[in-house]
């Protein structure tokens, strides 16, 4: 676990806009994160394989204290390195901690031709926020 949370602050979402949101830094001393609500965190280690389909997963610890460490979003596209913006959901308060076990990777190999992620999340240096905003869509 890395030492930042992110807590949408918007009531309501709306993809076609950037949402408002705040900065939590973990203390040493850790931070409980509030039942039912959803933060955004992310992995202390980079991420990444141009030949492999990481996949994070919860620990079996961090699940048996009721904390999601992914709601969804659990591949992460082949070519694309930095650290992994985590999506926690907690179902009870549970605190974490800076540098905490909270998750592990599986590299999966996948068949057929492969093409690199060249996104909008490309080298994340921390949590990061929807950027679905920036899409031009209809």
């Amino acid at each position: 676990m890395g030492d930042t949370l992110i807590r949408y602050k918007s009531k309501v979402l709306d993809p076609k806009k950037l949402p408002a949101y705040e900065t939590i830094v973990i203390p040493k001393s850790g931070y409980t994160l509030r039942k039912g609500s959803f933060y955004l965190g992310s992995t202390k280690e980079k991420i990444g394989s141009d030949f492999y389909v990481p996949i994070i997963h919860a620990k079996s610890n961090t699940a048996r204290m009721g904390l999601f460490v992914h709601v969804t979003a659990d591949l992460i596209d082949i070519g694309s390195f930095g650290v992994s913006t985590l999506q926690l959901y907690a179902t009870l308060p549970v605190k974490i901690y800076p540098g905490m076990l909270i998750a592990q990777v599986s590299f999966w190999q996948p068949k057929g031709k492969i093409t690199l992620y060249k996104g909008k999340y490309q080298n994340s240096i921390g949590p990061v926020i929807s950027l679905c905003h920036r899409d031009t869509w209809e």
